[in-house]
């Protein structure tokens, strides 16, 4: 970027899991056909009234405080006015200068720097609808058609001050935003069905320079990549344009993921445009002191507080624990096996790489696989005991991965228990031996490598089932008699 620096701001908007939606008793499930999760108020038709979904106001308080916010004591909701067909009331019913959570903020470590990312606010609103976009993308659409299930879906807009320097900085912030709200089990996260969608504020101004750039808004980022993607395209179409002279317009630009390019939707309305005022049918919140203590006390540990436990704790490099701590899911299947098996980092190895392996060649979630703690625990012992060597583990590993199956029963079923009897395999080991007299040569002629290749010779004979401690102790006898 040279001469330039990037200013980068998010604002996050993310489901909150509740059954219902936030204003009616419509049910609030990914899915379904269009608008059939629907009723006159969610509608907005004339003539009735929002009632407040407790558990939204809850779920809200949680995730302030789970983001370091300051909770309101008085809180209220306002009407954003804007004319929009996903929206069938001409206005959102959300938060403007009284919301709940505000001044909070998050560290990320980017490069093995610690940086803090103020958070500006953090508000209760309703989803709007969603458009379905007859065309390849939504400026080139010729028409589209309108879905309702989504209107009323419960949100809290996360909106962080503009500390973000770089597209890998606002990616981190993400995916830890992304972790917190995840453990506090507020919202499932999936970016994919659009549980947690992002806009990105982006501007340029010369490094040194502390008044903001003209800045321009990306909207409906769908996944960490393609915020990565479009914040560093955007940052140089704006680099670009300046160099030629040309000026910057404020204004909402989408993400193309094929073509890999933001394009211009429409000039960006400032907040007074909203026309914003108090929600007439809804009383203000009073939010009571007690409540946030007892909603703060029963928060769970958080990803940065797990991190730093199973490092001083359980011994784990700091990669590995940010690996295990970067889901809920994968923590709680790591704190599970090891209370049953309270070896860490082996079961930490397993985890993060025949476990990983497996989810992401198959693109599922933890939650996804057939696999359990007490399986991998009971996988594990059967190794410490010899009854299994790590080889064969992995074969009995990726079965219990695609069945369930128990590992005892597995090993069972496949003969896979390991030839520890010194009698058997030193019969293999002379096979072996016999059978391979260059490689003997080898090794008496001081190419200590030859080994490799004999105990590969055993093990192939054994079909992988003969102890490696065994195998190895035996043929170094014999070839060191010779």
């Amino acid at each position: 970027m040279g001469q330039y620096e990037a200013v980068i701001g998010l604002e996050v908007h993310v489901e909150l899991k509740t059954k219902t939606k936030i204003f009616c008793g419509c049910p609030t499930e990914f899915g379904g056909e269009p608008n059939t999760h629907v009723c006159p108020i969610c509608l907005g038709l004339p003539g009735v009234l929002p009632v407040l979904n407790k558990k939204v106001l809850e779920y809200a308080i949680k995730a302030g405080l789970a983001i370091n916010c300051s909770i309101a004591e008085f809180s209220k909701f306002d009407r954003k006015n804007y004319f929009y067909p996903d929206l069938t009331k001409a206005f959102q019913t959300s938060q403007y200068d009284l919301p709940i959570a505000e001044h909070g903020h998050l560290d990320i470590n980017v490069n093995g720097e610690i940086k803090r990312i103020g958070i500006t606010r953090l508000h209760m609103e309703e989803d709007a609808g969603k458009l379905v976009h007859q065309g390849d993308t939504i400026s080139s659409s010729f028409s589209s058609l309108a879905d309702y299930n989504r209107a009323g879906v419960p949100l809290v807009e996360i909106v962080s001050e503009p500390d973000l320097r770089s597209a890998e900085e606002a990616k981190a912030y993400l995916e830890m935003l992304k972790a917190i709200i995840e453990y506090i089990d507020v919202s499932d996260v999936k970016m994919e069905q659009g549980s947690l969608r992002c806009d990105a504020n982006i501007s340029i101004r010369p490094v040194g320079s502390k008044e903001l750039g003209t800045r321009t808004e990306v909207k409906n980022l769908n996944s960490f990549r393609s915020v990565q993607r479009a914040i560093e395209y955007e940052i140089q179409r704006q680099i670009d344009q300046v160099e030629e002279g040309e000026r910057i317009i404020q204004e909402t630009r989408t993400w193309d993921e094929n073509k890999g390019v933001t394009l211009s939707l429409r000039s960006k309305e400032e907040a007074h445009d909203y026309r914003y005022f108090p929600e007439p049918d809804l009383t203000p919140l009073v939010i009571s002191r007690d409540w946030v203590a007892e909603l703060k006390n029963g928060l769970p540990e958080l990803p940065e507080a797990k991190k730093a436990r199973l490092i001083a704790e359980h011994g784990l490099p700091e990669y590995d624990a940010g690996v295990i701590t970067s889901s809920r899911a994968l923590a709680e299947f790591y704190d599970k096996t090891v209370c049953i098996h309270p070896d860490y980092k082996g079961v930490s190895n397993w985890i993060m790489v025949e476990l990983l392996k497996l989810l992401n060649a198959e693109n599922m979630e933890i939650s996804e696989a057939k696999i359990s703690p007490e399986g991998l625990a009971k996988m594990l012992t059967m190794i410490e005991k010899n009854i299994i060597s790590g080889k064969i583990a992995k074969q009995v590993f990726e079965e219990m991965f695609n069945t369930g199956k128990d590992p005892e029963a597995i090993v069972k079923e496949k003969g896979l228990v390991q030839i520890s009897d010194e009698g058997q395999i030193n019969s293999i080991v002379e096979q072996v031996i016999a059978n391979n007299p260059k490689s003997v040569e080898d090794f008496k002629a001081g190419k200590e490598k030859s080994i490799g290749f004999l105990v590969g010779q055993i093990m192939k004979e054994t079909k992988g089932q003969a102890n490696p401690g065994v195998v190895n102790k035996l043929l170094k006898d014999k070839l060191n008699e010779l």
